[in-house]
């Protein structure tokens, strides 16, 4: 608790330090931050990808700027291709550059994420810009501000780094515009979220052939093994669950790329991997390699409010 005071001191003066530097300086157009408070995967990633999806069917065009973690590039702004390497970009820039491709969304990854999102302005015509994570990132200016709670597990025991889960203090979910839950949050959270939404699993994509089987419709043996290289690998296997399979679990490091050895089991069982741990895998996948492709399911009423508060800073762009 002591290192855990030490850290809301440090953590709240350099926040001052760099708001006081930063904000007030808006681009362009609106910049929208989708973050979180706390260590660990929330489902921000997935979240973005459906709002750029959910903006262009009412004819927003979004960018997306990332952090690129687990990303190395020889020279920063880097901007994502469909067919990026993910040692460079980072798994979740590229996923989110493959997912929204047909949208001719632009994703750039920089971690400077205002030289990032200058960078994107540049060189693109967009309506506003999503940031991936950066909540934290107070040396960037941002109009709007989404963070994600990760429903099963909530806040943790409520205290900060390295007492707990938290990277700052639970009052500043009041200070964001949307509190967006991923998943039924416990009753003492309730009152906290502006809306929930949703992990959806689509379809099983065997990852040697490409053969797509419904999520509903899975004829393969349902004793599996569940890899994943995620920030809550327990809520993958849950998902699995949910759709009747008997999980062997193998969590491995957030954003690290998977190797044959960790697909490789003495067993023929069938392998799942989440789609964020497909873009980055080493080296052609044998045939029981699937990956589960799921969606984000987003509160309708959400998407409204969030339009009509973009709405106030759009004109910016004239």
């Amino acid at each position: 608790m002591p290192v855990a005071w030490l850290f809301k001191l440090l953590a709240g003066n350099r926040r001052s330090r760099l708001q006081k530097q930063y904000q007030g300086k808006p681009f362009a157009v609106p910049v929208v931050v989708i973050g979180n408070i706390s260590v660990g995967g929330s489902g921000k990633t997935p979240l973005v990808i459906a709002l750029v999806k959910a903006l262009a069917e009412s004819g927003l065009q979004a960018g997306v700027v990332s952090r690129g973690y687990g990303g190395s590039a020889d020279q920063y702004p880097l901007l994502v291709t469909e067919g990026g390497d993910a040692s460079q970009s980072g798994d979740e820039p590229l996923l989110i550059a493959q997912q929204t491709a047909q949208l001719n969304c632009p994703v750039v990854v920089d971690p400077d994420r205002r030289r990032g999102v200058e960078y994107l302005l540049a060189n693109n015509n967009v309506d506003l810009v999503l940031t991936d994570d950066g909540l934290q990132h107070y040396g960037l200016h941002r109009d709007i501000e989404i963070a994600v709670l990760d429903g099963a597990r909530g806040l943790g025991n409520g205290k900060l780094l390295p007492a707990g889960p938290l990277r700052e203090p639970i009052q500043r979910l009041s200070e964001v515009d949307f509190v967006v839950a991923n998943g039924a949050v416990e009753s003492a959270f309730q009152g906290l979220v502006d809306a929930e939404v949703s992990l959806q699993a689509r379809v099983f994509r065997n990852l040697s052939d490409g053969r797509q089987v419904a999520a509903n419709s899975w004829s393969e043996s349902t004793a599996v093994h569940g890899v994943a290289a995620i920030g809550n690998p327990e809520r993958f296997a849950r998902t699995l669950e949910d759709l009747g399979l008997d999980v062997s679990l193998h969590p491995k490091d957030d954003h690290r790329p998977l190797q044959q050895a960790d697909i490789s089991f003495t067993d023929n069982r069938p392998v799942i991997i989440t789609a964020k741990d497909a873009v980055k895998l080493k080296g052609a996948a044998p045939g029981n390699v699937w990956v589960l492709e799921v969606e984000t399911v987003t509160d309708g009423q959400f998407v409204e409010r969030l339009q009509q508060q973009l709405k106030l800073f759009i004109g910016r762009k004239s």
